[in-house]
């Protein structure tokens, strides 16, 4: 998988400038950054979600055993 490098960032935030230009740019970034913090809390919750679903199934089964026995 290829990686991003800093000399390509530097391309990508130049022709942001240019296309965006200076005064919008700070606005844009703030926006981005709001998209990114809102899909890592979306992706944060949905694992957790998961962890919690696996631990009360492994929950369940060890009360299981435990009638068995």
């Amino acid at each position: 998988m290829p990686t991003i490098g800093w000399f390509e960032i530097l391309i990508i935030v130049a022709i942001a400038i240019i296309v965006l230009g200076p005064k919008d740019f700070p606005i844009m970034l703030k926006k981005v950054g709001s998209w990114i913090g809102t899909a890592k809390r979306y992706i944060n919750n949905i694992q957790s979600e998961v962890s919690n679903i696996d631990i009360d199934e492994n929950e369940i089964e060890n009360k299981k055993e435990k009638k068995d026995e």
